[in-house]
């Protein structure tokens, strides 16, 4: 391109954050452009105080942050020889923030500046968005101001309070303290649950004509559905249909259709990648950076493969959905393609709808074909985002279906059976956790008249399960689902808690840890508004409309602040008068004799000596509850896993095994002699089988303290 005719060409900075989109944006671009990285954020809030004045109507103080003079100094260096200056940041509101940031560390005013975004790194896109160059969004820059100063008063107002009450490097955070309470409410429902038990009884029948026999479920009375509660409810139905004559009372069939999944957002590609890859939320979001930000195909060079992923949109554009339908009806056929009805996005309330769903850039890249192209997590990640885009634009899955109402007597059994009549979207994709489809074979043969005659009863004895422990994904659900965070903090929200170690992750499963509950307990006592869902979520809609320029940004936080420093000053009074002395022992410091003290360290209580700095000795806290081992009649004592997570064990471990979840009671069974746990204000037998439950009685010891 010529500049006004003189024959020198017109040159172009473009600003993008990651360094991998460099080479993978460049590549589109004509040699007029110079493509370079911000490298993320370029200037924050100082580490080393508030940062926010709020004397002064809560004016931030930014600074350059560390290590990023170098970056600046080289981006200042091509500001000068640049004709034009696009900042092609993220397309967020964090991404917005950073290109009015550049701004202003670059000092840019009085220069040709322009803010493109695109939704998906493809030559395409890229192109339009330097046609549709814009101004910065200031409404989408005071949404992510406003987070940022909330984040940090909530931050650097309580944290030294915590350090003060529970001593060393503790922190709350305004999402991330919510975060915690919702597991340690999902914790403290789990230990107070009691089982309840109840019984199945299956009728197995032989039916005439027919090889295999057919397993009919107890249902209840012609009248109501009964539940049986106990041995005794079960034998006495067995023995009324010892002579019962079984036969077929009623045969319904009908039809039931399952829809086609809608694209991801953020928050169900986290939820599906826990479940069906395994993945940490943390690993989901790095692994979709990279298929975003470019991969080296073979053949086509650097390509990004997924559009943006951080959404809470499952709309798709019209060209990628005409794409998918055309690919849909030529590898399947024109039969599978959905109605244009059926695809039509299904949003909730709230949406950022600035974004598209998270889908491939382009549907002809199957998984297959990049597959040599992609890591193991690449191609997996990839496979699951191209799967459900597909099937997003499928017809439903028909099913046809048959329920049998078998009599015997007054009492009912059931049989369900369905069977795929049209496959639809579940030729390509099905959910991780779906359950089994119940499938009785013989149901088709099965009439009216068919002679039915009893094999044998099948019975067995289950308990009530409590509430699941929190996975990874079930929390990111629970968090979109309440409104608190968006798309981009569900992972390092996450994260963070599980760093600090207030909660510990095994197996899955997310548990609050000692330091955790201490953390909570604090925080609902002295700060409850900022543990408070409804309260967190409102703030969130608050901060969506600073973002639509319905409300100031200023105004959201000078709105807050006055009586989070109220909670502050009480609380430092309140919290100042039952500050945590360091416990003093009985166990004597080999070294130097003294009584050694419990302290708090990152991972829980430890005895250490208090002439430290002299004396530095340490050694693990032991702490004992009084009660004897139910094994071998030495102490238990409360005991930690590696991650963290409170358990109770004996003393005499390893030559002794006993290990309890719940904290075991003196008192024994009276039904079986076993142990009891204390469970809320009940005491239960250990011994499941039994499940004797008792109320707790009042301890007059602890009462009189």
């Amino acid at each position: 391109m010529l500049d006004g005719g003189i024959g020198i060409m017109a040159r172009y900075l473009v600003i993008v954050e990651s360094p991998a989109k460099v080479k993978t944006i460049k590549k589109f671009l004509g040699s007029n452009y110079v493509v370079m990285a911000s490298q993320g954020h370029v200037r924050d809030l100082p580490k080393s105080q508030l940062g926010i004045d709020v004397e002064h109507d809560f004016e931030p103080k930014y600074i350059t942050i560390r290590g990023k003079g170098d970056i600046l100094a080289q981006l200042r260096k091509e500001v000068k020889k640049a004709d034009k200056i696009y900042l092609a940041t993220d397309p967020d509101r964090e991404g917005e923030a950073i290109s009015w940031h550049l701004t202003m560390a670059l000092k840019l005013e009085g220069k040709k500046v322009y803010r493109i975004s695109f939704n998906e790194i493809t030559k395409n896109a890229v192109k339009e968005s330097i046609k549709n160059a814009r101004e910065i969004d200031m409404n989408l820059v005071d949404a992510q101001q406003a987070r940022r100063a909330l984040d940090r008063i909530v931050g650097y107002r309580i944290s030294p309070l915590l350090w003060k009450k529970v001593k060393r490097g503790l922190s709350a955070g305004r999402v991330q303290s919510v975060a915690l309470r919702i597991i340690a409410d999902r914790e403290a429902e789990i230990d107070a649950f009691i089982p309840e038990e109840y019984w199945t009884l299956d009728a197995i029948l032989k039916v005439q004509g027919e090889k295999k026999p057919l397993r009919a479920k107890f249902y209840g009375t012609k009248q109501e559905k009964l539940v049986i509660h106990s041995a005794e409810e079960e034998e006495k139905i067995r023995k009324a249909l010892e002579d019962a004559q079984f036969q077929v009372a009623e045969i319904r069939k009908g039809e039931r259709t399952q829809k086609s999944p809608l694209p991801f957002t953020t928050s169900t590609l986290q939820q599906e990648a826990s479940k069906a890859l395994n993945f940490a939320t943390s690993k989901t979001m790095r692994i979709a950076q990279q298929l975003y930000e470019g991969i080296d195909i073979k053949g086509n060079g650097t390509v990004g493969l997924i559009t943006y992923l951080r959404t809470d949109s499952t709309r798709v554009s019209a060209e990628a959905d005409q794409t998918v339908r055309e690919y849909i009806g030529g590898t399947y056929g024109p039969e599978y393609v959905a109605s244009r009805d059926i695809s039509s996005a299904r949003d909730g309330r709230g949406v950022q709808d600035a974004h598209e769903a998270i889908r491939p850039t382009d549907v002809t890249r199957t998984p297959a074909a990049m597959k040599d192209s992609l890591t193991r997590d690449q191609f997996r990640l990839y496979q699951l985002v191209w799967k459900r885009f597909v099937a997003s634009r499928m017809q439903p899955a028909k099913y046809e279906t048959t329920s049998v109402r078998i009599a015997a007597g007054e009492y009912r059994f059931t049989v369900a059976a369905s069977r795929i009549a049209f496959e639809g979207f579940r030729c390509v994709y099905t959910e991780a956790d779906e359950e089994k489809e119940e499938n009785n074979v013989l149901v088709k043969g099965l009439d009216e008249n068919a002679k039915l005659s009893k094999e044998s009863f099948e019975t067995k004895q289950h308990f009530t399960q409590p509430p699941a422990h929190y996975t990874e994904a079930a929390l990111v659900k629970t968090l979109e689902e309440l409104g608190i965070g968006r798309p981009s903090t569900y992972a390092p929200t996450i994260t963070t808690i599980i760093a600090r170690r207030y909660v510990a992750k095994e197996n899955k499963n997310l548990y609050v840890t000692e330091l955790g509950e201490v953390v909570n307990r604090i925080m609902k006592q002295s700060f409850p508004s900022i543990v408070d869902v409804s309260f967190t979520a409102n703030m969130e809609s608050l901060l969506d409309k600073v973002a639509d320029g319905t409300v100031a940004w200023k105004t959201v936080v000078s709105n807050f602040y006055p009586d989070l420093d109220e909670a502050v000053t009480i609380a430092e009074k309140e919290l100042e008068s039952v500050k945590i002395e360091d416990e003093v022992t009985d166990e004597i410091c080999e070294l130097c004799g003294r009584n050694m003290v419990i302290k708090y360290g990152p991972h829980g209580k430890f005895l250490a000596c208090p002439g430290f700095p002299e004396c530095r000795n340490t050694k693990p806290y032991l702490e004992k509850t009084g009660i004897p081992c139910p094994k071998c009649g030495k102490e238990v004592i409360i005991k930690k896993t590696k991650k963290g997570r409170k358990y109770y064990g004996c003393e005499a471990n390893p030559d002794c095994d006993f290990m309890s979840w719940q904290k075991p009671s003196t008192e024994k069974c009276p039904e079986c002699g076993s142990y009891m746990v204390e469970k809320g204000n009940k005491l239960v037998c250990a011994n499941e089988q039994c499940g004797f439950v008792m109320p707790m009685k009042e301890n007059k010891e602890e009462k009189e303290d």
